[in-house]
């Protein structure tokens, strides 16, 4: 009798664990604990690793991380905070998503397939430009999503031609799955995106024996001017990841109000470039990030030699030490020799300090001449940037044009959500929305310029059976005030050179208004 009982025992005990797991609280006890056990033993990794490791182990996906909006009170960003939802609250992920170090690991380290298209389902073409010293960059657009259903919601746009988003890559020119991220979402909103690539960077060939540095932005310069003069009639807007805010606030500053952008947003952006290379990253990610810059410089190593000391860029232990002797000690062209390749490569070589580096290439160095709205997406725990008390608020509390959201969660470009969210990325949520309202407004205060300026409802609802009629009025003669910057490009397209009228100088002048 008691042999069937033993016989009859495991049966019981599985019947009997089956029946708890029925139940709901059981579930949610034995879930919860396990995560417990998981997180802690995580939080011993991490220290032996080196790693911070913030608390985020309480999180649910009913919680929402806390955001702070720094900003100067302007009738712009007033309406960004009224009509902006995703700015309200971010969604907080559960451990492990909310996990800095599993967003970073999930976002840069996690390797993406090759065929990229496939992985995001996204379909890219490339174009390359030819730089005026030669130097060639390369554009990829994604074009169109495989899914057919979801590809019927970019086609939205009858008569009407689809918003650009510039995308910026980080300093490295590594292409992040959030990045591909923000390209499958933007298309399924209608934007048209496009990854602008460095010179050297995202298979793009290096023919000039020199890269970009960290705050030149000369070559997104002639990018923007190339996307400006085949998409006349759309709107440019601009994103950025990580470092490669260096060069979108860089763009932004030296160009000011002949920018060619609508709006801009830096996720995770580094505003003071010399403190980024100063501070310590976490051992694990710094010899990651060092390792990736070698493998992209050894490619063009023999070319490089003739104006770098190769040898002690592969053996130097440091991002900092590589950056100046790739920028700092290198032979610079001699200026006296620039008719053909063959003079151009005649070289000197040249000293330069690390301070005066970075006096021409920090990222907020011409601050002061930003005329775009700039959206700046930061989190707390973000473990590769300084801390937050480093943050340069004087600037949001004093320059109409940025706008600063800090939140308690969301690592370096992760700000992962729960699957049931409409992305995977509330700060890309975030961006695509403020891009929305940031255009609503300035058709809402144009409507409103029209019928003062010219008075009456007959000519605004003329001009309203006219879609875009005053916005091309507007670029146009905005287009001409850009020529005439200090860039030097307008000998390229003297072509769009005329006079100004009256409608459209007024209007020109509206588009500084929403500062008031």
């Amino acid at each position: 009798m008691w042999d069937f009982f033993l016989c009859l025992l495991p049966s019981t005990f599985l019947f009997a664990t089956a029946m708890l797991f029925r139940s709901q609280w059981i579930c949610r006890l034995v879930e919860e604990g396990t995560r417990q056990l998981a997180c802690r033993m995580w939080k011993v990794i991490c220290s032996i690793l080196n790693l911070s490791h913030p608390s985020v182990l309480h999180a649910t996906a009913n919680q929402a991380s806390k955001i702070k909006l720094i900003y100067k009170p302007t009738a712009l960003a007033n309406y960004i905070v009224q009509n902006c939802r995703t700015l309200a609250c971010a969604p907080l992920a559960r451990w492990p998503k909310a996990d800095p170090h599993f967003q970073i690991f999930f976002n840069f380290i996690w390797p993406i397939e090759e065929e990229a298209l496939r992985h995001c389902g996204i379909t890219f073409t490339r174009d390359h430009l030819l730089i005026q010293d030669g130097g060639i960059i390369a554009l990829d657009w994604a074009v169109r999503l495989k899914d057919p259903n979801t590809q019927a919601r970019t086609e939205n746009y009858p008569g009407e031609t689809p918003p650009i988003i510039i995308l910026i890559p980080n300093a490295l020119g590594k292409i992040t799955n959030n990045l591909l991220s923000l390209c499958h979402l933007a298309l399924q909103q209608g934007f048209y995106p496009v990854i602008f690539h460095r010179r050297g960077h995202g298979g793009c060939p290096l023919t000039t024996p020199r890269y970009q540095e960290f705050g030149d932005p000369s070559d997104l310069v002639q990018a923007i001017l190339y996307i400006r003069c085949h998409h006349p009639s759309s709107d440019l807007f601009a994103v950025s990841e990580g470092s490669g805010s260096g060069l979108l606030l860089s763009y932004l500053g030296e160009c000011g109000s002949s920018s060619f952008l609508v709006a801009a947003a830096c996720i995770s952006p580094v505003f003071d470039g010399q403190l980024f290379f100063e501070t310590s990253l976490p051992k694990l990610y710094h010899e990651a990030a060092l390792v990736y810059l070698k493998q992209q410089v050894s490619r063009y190593a023999t070319a490089l030699s003739s104006v770098m000391d190769t040898e002690k860029i592969f053996s130097c232990r440091s991002l900092q030490d590589m950056e100046k002797l790739m920028f700092c000690s290198v032979r610079l062209r001699d200026p006296g020799q620039k008719e053909t390749l063959e003079q151009d490569l005649n070289l000197r070589s040249v000293q330069t300090d690390w301070a005066g580096y970075w006096e021409r290439n920090e990222p907020l160095r011409d601050a002061d001449e930003v005329a775009v709205p700039v959206l700046c997406l930061c989190s707390s725990d973000d473990p590769l940037l300084p801390p937050a008390s480093a943050l340069p608020v004087s600037i949001f509390q004093n320059s109409p044009y940025f706008f600063l959201a800090l939140t308690s969660q969301g690592s370096h470009c992760g700000f992962l959500q729960e699957e049931n969210r409409s992305s995977a990325s509330w700060s890309h949520d975030a961006v695509l929305e403020y891009f929305q309202v940031v255009t609503e407004f300035f058709k809402v205060e144009e409507n409103n310029c029209l019928m003062d300026r010219f008075g009456g409802w007959e000519i605004a609802y003329r001009l309203r059976q006219k879609p875009g009629a005053m916005t091309q009025r507007r670029r146009r003669s905005t287009m001409l005030r850009r020529e005439k910057s200090v860039l030097g490009l307008q000998t390229q397209f003297s072509s769009h050179s005329r006079s100004v009228t009256f409608e459209e100088q007024e209007t020109f002048t509206w588009n500084r208004s929403y500062t008031r």
